[in-house]
């Protein structure tokens, strides 16, 4: 299952952590992260497919990731999920209405989860759900059902302690560890890691179809109001 674990103001260092996995299917092209040419201003992955990416930040911070939804892919969406994250970190606007937007739009969509940070508040939404969710300081889970379900709630439990001891780079990369799916023809793609605060910390790490541990890319850059 793809995997995003958050923690949400609770470190005074960063208001935002992430450690996420992407799982996907090995022959669907990809471009590892980065700043984009087109959108100099996004910062993550680029499915090459589509245009879009699954999780990526601003030079501003914003941040936003999708989730697919298990089960749910419907071959006459007339939208494809990535463009929400790209979409979200092409505007200046709240994630509040975005994500009015965004429900407002939602059946043009296969199942999606959504996460949008605009730098002082945090949202989910999902069109397998019923209504959006601002999110209060805390930690989350988010996996290929709705928010915080049984199924990952075991990594939600440790992300707190990973964070309420010191983290770093590489201890967030130790949560989504063993959550990776290895198979030839669909696995685990690479983990992300992004902490916002004043500065932004990314880095992301792919992996072969045999699991092999492939080129991590960092970045570090400040936040620009």
């Amino acid at each position: 299952m793809c995997l995003i674990l958050a923690a949400w103001r609770t470190h005074p260092a960063w208001r935002l952590i992430v450690a996420a996995n992407r799982d996907e299917f090995h022959r669907r092209p990809a471009a590892p992260a980065g700043f984009w040419s087109d959108r100099p201003r996004i910062l993550g992955g680029r499915d090459l497919e589509a245009k879009g990416t699954w999780m990526a930040v601003g030079r501003d911070g914003r941040f936003a990731a999708v989730t697919n939804y298990r089960g749910a892919r419907e071959p006459s969406a007339a939208e494809s999920r990535g463009a929400l994250v790209t979409r979200f970190l092409d505007e200046s606007f709240p994630a509040e209405r975005y994500i009015a937007q965004v429900v407002a739009k939602q059946s043009s969509y296969s199942g999606y989860n959504l996460l949008a940070c605009d730098g002082q508040e945090l949202w989910w939404t999902s069109n397998r759900d019923s209504a959006p969710r601002r999110l209060e300081p805390g930690y989350y889970a988010l996996g290929n059902l709705l928010l915080d379900s049984e199924d990952v709630l075991p990594l939600k439990e440790r992300t707190r302690e990973v964070v309420e001891a010191a983290p770093s780079v590489e201890t967030l990369f130790s949560l989504t560890a063993g959550a990776r799916i290895v198979n030839e023809q669909y696995g685990t793609r690479c983990s992300t890691v992004c902490m916002v605060g004043e500065t932004v910390r990314y880095a992301e790490r792919s992996f072969a179809p045999d699991g092999s541990e492939g080129e991590t890319r960092t970045f570090e850059f400040s936040a620009q109001r």
